[in-house]
């Protein structure tokens, strides 16, 4: 007889819960300010509070959420420092990133354009958390290109911060989806072209705009 087909084992109820957080917390369903308790995470996931308390300490350890004894968990407003931390970080990666690009490997060019497409139907399907996933991955393609290790180590530390800021500058402003996505063919076409400083411009003008949105100082 055929052996009977493995059926894969849950992930442990802390994992359970901690995907539940982080993943509310980085597309705003838990915006910064809200209030989490134990007892209703435990309903929301159906599990006990052990496994509560474990995830919600992985996530004060990760920035996301400050816990206070017998009240719950409140959930960090992204701070103006923040915005400036992560918008320096990317500009100081992302423009070597895209002068190391030129000249471009074809399969390199190929997963751009997919990229892009992709982000084009996420948006007109107006799934905000998928267009920050597919908008940070354009970006980190190009990191991973320049095939600098440490670099790309340091700009994955970033993730969180930028898909969460990511969803909360398109809830703000809608008409930046549009503008994001034009702005990423800008770069792909000088990426493309062999314009290394062209490229690099471009980055400097999409990512310092991030600081301006997110503010909501944008005039």
């Amino acid at each position: 007889m055929p052996a009977a087909p493995t059926v894969p084992k849950p992930p442990p109820a802390a994992e359970r819960v901690y995907t539940h957080v982080k993943g509310a917390v980085l597309d705003r369903r838990y915006e910064g300010g809200t209030l989490l308790t134990e007892g209703d995470l435990a309903e929301a996931v159906g599990v006990s509070r052990t496994p509560v308390r474990e995830a919600l300490l992985r996530l004060e350890a990760e920035g996301l959420i400050k816990l206070y004894p017998k009240k719950g968990a409140l959930v960090l407003a992204v701070s103006a420092q923040e915005i400036s931390d992560v918008v320096e970080t990317r500009l100081l990666v992302e423009e070597f990133a895209a002068r190391k690009a030129v000249p471009a490997p074809a399969q390199l060019i190929a997963r751009l354009e997919q990229l892009l497409e992709e982000q084009r139907e996420l948006a007109e399907a107006g799934d905000l958390a998928a267009v920050s996933v597919k908008d940070r991955c354009f970006h980190a393609e190009i990191v991973k290109n320049a095939g600098n290790e440490i670099l790309s180590r340091l700009y994955d530390q970033l993730r969180d911060r930028q898909l969460r800021m990511g969803v909360a500058v398109m809830e703000a402003h809608p008409g930046r989806i549009a503008a994001n996505i034009t702005e990423h063919g800008e770069l792909l076409e000088a990426i493309r072209s062999g314009d290394a400083e062209g490229a690099a411009g471009v980055v400097r003008r999409h990512v310092s705009r991030v600081r301006v949105l997110v503010r909501g100082d944008d005039r």
